[in-house]
């Protein structure tokens, strides 16, 4: 664990990705943004070929691996850190011999069980993150009548999915976990599950926490008329939730930060960390 939760930049070569689908979809283009990324601090890079934003369709096999293998590869050359974004064992094991060292499945070895077996044989890291369907009906999956609510279902089904992951072969100390917020989850879920992740530290894995511009920020900052502020003006509330997750708000430490904005987060994370650091007059009072 480092001092302060890692960041890990966003880098979607898409058409349809919510937030930025369209912007770098091409490799060349995504590369440069990769670049960019880099410029302003990002630890690590997630590169991913299909949209999981909420009613999205699914690319073919072929159309993900020709867009994330080529930017992985050209990443991966100037040394970066990087992490394919993927649910496929297929494009999973490809982008680990271009040069990824993370895989970032969000649906936790659901999707394609054999995922968890490429990870296994390559070594990689292993994120896992809480999933219960795909995109196009996962909001029909957001019920959690269970006593206590969304925190103990997530770290059941994640314990789940650990279970799994250890039967296949991965380490502990190459797993990590993420609640998932947005998946399959109202937007009280995720607030729930922010403010308890220690509930789900207790499975003892690192966390990585996705809360970038995501609709749940955007359904709190209604305009006059009830609408959800847009994707584009949600980049406040969202270091706003990483400045706390900083400082710990969430009741545990946190690995890593899942950030379309590299600066602004790292940016608010040092500020996040400066607040932590007693001054020398705080540390006199505390001795009167």
């Amino acid at each position: 664990m480092t001092s302060r939760p890692l960041v890990m930049g966003v880098v979607n070569v898409t058409p349809d990705s919510f937030s930025d689908g369209g912007q770098h979809a091409d490799p060349e283009s995504a590369v440069a943004h990769g670049r960019r990324l880099l410029a302003d601090g990002a630890d690590i890079l997630d590169v991913g070929g299909e949209s999981t934003r909420p009613g999205a369709t699914r690319p073919l096999v072929g159309e993900e691996l020709d867009r994330v293998v080529p930017v992985i590869e050209a990443l991966a050359a100037d040394g970066a850190l990087l992490s394919v974004d993927t649910m496929r064992a297929e494009v999973a094991a490809r982008a680990v011999a271009a040069g990824a060292r993370i895989v970032n499945d969000v649906s936790g070895g659901l999707a394609d069980p054999e995922i968890l077996d490429v990870v296994a044989e390559t070594g990689a890291t292993y994120v896992a993150m809480h999933w219960r369907a795909h995109s196009h009906h996962m909001q029909e999956f957001a019920e959690y009548d269970a006593q206590g609510g969304v925190v103990p279902a997530v770290r059941a089904e994640l314990a789940d999915r650990v279970a799994a992951i250890r039967a296949a072969g991965i380490a502990d100390d190459r797993i990590v976990l993420d609640p998932g917020l947005g998946f399959a989850k109202h937007a009280h879920h995720n607030w729930e599950l922010l403010r308890r992740l220690d509930v789900l530290a207790e499975l003892g894995f690192p966390l990585l926490v996705g809360a970038s511009r995501k609709t749940f920020l955007g359904r709190l900052l209604v305009d006059a008329g009830g609408a959800p502020r847009p994707v584009e003006g949600r980049e406040a509330a969202s270091v706003a939730v990483t400045t706390l997750l900083g400082v710990g708000a969430g009741r545990a430490p946190v690995w890593c930060v899942r950030v379309h904005d590299v600066r602004a987060h790292r940016d608010a994370l040092a500020v996040a960390a400066q607040w932590a650091v007693p001054t020398a007059d705080s540390e006199a009072r505390d001795i009167l």
